[in-house]
């Protein structure tokens, strides 16, 4: 009866219908991807020496690969920076030469999509390019080219529009957003984390604490995170204001500001 109730009120207010909720990897990259909403508000693909393991430039710019990997140090406790250097270093080969590049670089190799494409495939998590949307689930990543030839990647969100077509979470050019862009360009890779390594790096916890930190607003008050059930639900996940997030299989939870991540 309440998601009954949230779908109509969505519905009646957005034009946008929730998603199953069921996925819990999935959710969990869906929230730290709308997370950056409000807060990476400029598209800026510059290059910049940052610091390893757990670099960053900083939150209010970057580009649509800088939505991927918050997302997983938030949510999942994985650093991508340093994941897919080692990966690189192992074979590297295997990946993209088209930067000119005779080795790795722990600076930019992250952060361009042909890399994670390549990175996401050697894990198994590669899936079929389809147009249909049911295809599609939360968290899923999306990749595409963008006119003329700009790679691009995207999260799918758990929010649809009334057609049933997931809408995304990704910067374009103008920050971080969540727009109907499924289908606007054209496809060129789907991948779902359907299970991570759980020995996940020892400085996970503190890449996703310090992103935490990053996005939190300096004129919001700090609040405790409730007791009930968030550490199952959201594991990994900041809490923050104003973000719904499912709770167990039948409701929604609201999360207040609190600088602590679960684990």
């Amino acid at each position: 009866m309440i998601r009954i109730l949230i779908s109509i009120v969505l519905l009646c207010i957005t034009g946008l219908l929730p998603a199953n909720a069921d996925n819990d990897i999935g959710m969990r990259l869906v929230n730290a991807a709308r997370m950056q909403i409000g807060k990476t508000v400029h598209y800026d693909p510059a290059y910049q020496s940052i610091t390893y393991p757990n670099g960053d430039v900083p939150m209010d710019k970057g580009v649509c690969a800088d939505v991927i990997v918050r997302a997983f140090r938030i949510a999942l406790g994985l650093d991508l920076q340093k994941l897919l250097h080692e990966d690189m270093k192992r074979d590297f080969k295997k990946y993209p030469s088209k930067w000119g590049l005779e080795s790795p670089d722990k600076n930019i190799d992250h952060r361009r999509v042909g890399n994670l494409q390549t990175y996401f495939k050697r894990r198994g998590w590669s899936l079929a390019v389809s147009t249909k949307a049911d295809d599609y689930k939360p968290g899923d990543l999306i990749a595409c080219i963008v006119p003329p030839n700009l790679p691009h990647i995207m999260v799918v969100s758990d929010k649809k529009t009334i057609l049933g077509r997931p809408l995304v979470i990704h910067n374009i050019g103008a920050g971080t957003k969540e727009e109907d862009r499924l289908f606007k360009f054209e496809l060129t890779g789907h991948y779902r984390i359907d299970q991570i390594d759980e020995n996940a790096p020892r400085n996970a916890a503190e890449a996703r604490r310090r992103t935490c930190r990053d996005l939190h607003i300096e004129n919001n008050k700090w609040g405790q995170c409730p007791p009930w059930g968030v550490r199952s639900n959201v594991r990994g996940a900041c809490c923050q204001s104003s973000v719904i997030v499912p709770f167990g299989s039948t409701g929604w939870a609201y999360l207040p500001i609190h600088d602590h991540v679960y684990s």
